[in-house]
């Protein structure tokens, strides 16, 4: 069994202009120690996937059908004091901007400390000395100096390192990272995703990692699932969806990568944006886009089929693929 499982997620809004759905029968799995990235635009869906996970789709969303096991115990439907004993501690988040998740008027090491003592019968020095030698780990230079500074004092690279260093705090077997380099330069990018990797592997953490960079997810993990309006549609072996995409989705994602181009040639568009809830297109929500679609996108949504070991949601996959090796 999984340590992970996501049954048929369903999460909906109510509005005044009806129903609107952000998740329509989301499923995945993931098995400790493994490391699974989340990919799509802007509105895929993805950071709400991660919400649902931990409990915190914000009122008036909810979960409406499906289920989300966790060493076999559904996690769905446990009260928020139950989730207490899980959230934070065993399923741990690092969100994209560490200002916003990190306290400015406490100091790293309240924050740390309080962390470990809303989870563990522990003393202070205890915890500082656990904090300590977390923040340590992280690679954090003079980590005693560190533990007494304000969030302001840090720079961004160093305040990431400090939230990540709290996510490993409680021994957590899983860490749901939201978009974790966003507000980071390029250099400082590189070190924190090699930092993850690094804890990862040490720890034998899972991971579920979401963003919408391809490359991101091509140097971290070894599973991908891309999520379009809500829905997966398409996963398998990161390397297989990368080198050999079947969704015109994802090969619109890799084509827009800048290393795809040349010095000086304008960057690879996929066509239209990705729909509001409250206008999903009928049949594959992706078809407006989509230079393959035909009368039967307009009408059928596609299911999840198996083709080469990886899952797709097209009616015309074989033709992406073909098209693809082609050079398309």
């Amino acid at each position: 069994m999984a340590l992970l499982e996501v049954n048929n997620l369903q999460v909906e809004f109510p509005s005044r202009h009806g129903v609107l759905v952000a998740l329509r029968g989301v499923s995945f799995a993931l098995d400790a120690g493994e490391r699974l990235g989340i990919v799509g635009e802007s509105g895929a869906g993805k950071s709400m996937a991660a919400f649902a996970i931990l409990n915190l789709v914000s009122a008036p969303g909810r979960i409406t059908g499906g289920e989300i096991l966790f060493d076999g115990q559904d996690i769905s439907k446990l009260s928020d004091t139950e989730m207490r004993s899980i959230r934070g501690d065993r399923i741990s988040m690092i969100f994209q901007d560490p200002m916003m998740t990190l306290n400015p008027v406490l100091t790293v090491g309240v924050q740390m400390v309080e962390t470990l003592k809303a989870h563990r019968e522990i003393s202070d020095a205890e915890a500082k000395r656990l904090s300590i030698e977390r923040l340590r780990e992280v690679a954090i230079p003079s980590p005693e100096t560190r533990f007494d500074a304000y969030p302001h004092e840090l720079s961004g690279g160093l305040r990431q390192r400090v939230v990540i260093a709290i996510a490993l705090l409680t021994d957590p077997a899983v860490i749901i990272a939201d978009e974790p380099t966003t507000a980071l330069d390029v250099t400082i990018q590189a070190e924190i995703l090699a930092l993850l990797l690094e804890l990862c592997r040490n720890h034998d953490v899972g991971l579920i990692l979401i963003t919408h960079d391809l490359a991101v997810v091509s140097q971290v993990t070894q599973r991908v699932i891309v999520m379009y309006a809500g829905r997966i549609v398409e996963e398998g072996l990161t390397r297989n969806v990368i080198t050999r995409p079947l969704h015109p989705y994802t090969h619109g994602l890799i084509g827009a990568l800048p290393q795809q181009n040349e010095p000086g040639e304008p960057l690879n568009q996929i066509p239209g944006t990705m729909p509001s809830l409250d206008a999903v297109p009928s049949g594959c929500a992706f078809h407006p886009r989509c230079q393959f679609a035909d009368e039967r996108c307009h009408d059928e949504l596609p299911t999840l089929r198996e083709i080469e070991a990886s899952h797709v949601a097209c009616h015309h996959a074989e033709l992406v693929r073909e098209r693809y090796e082609e050079g398309w």
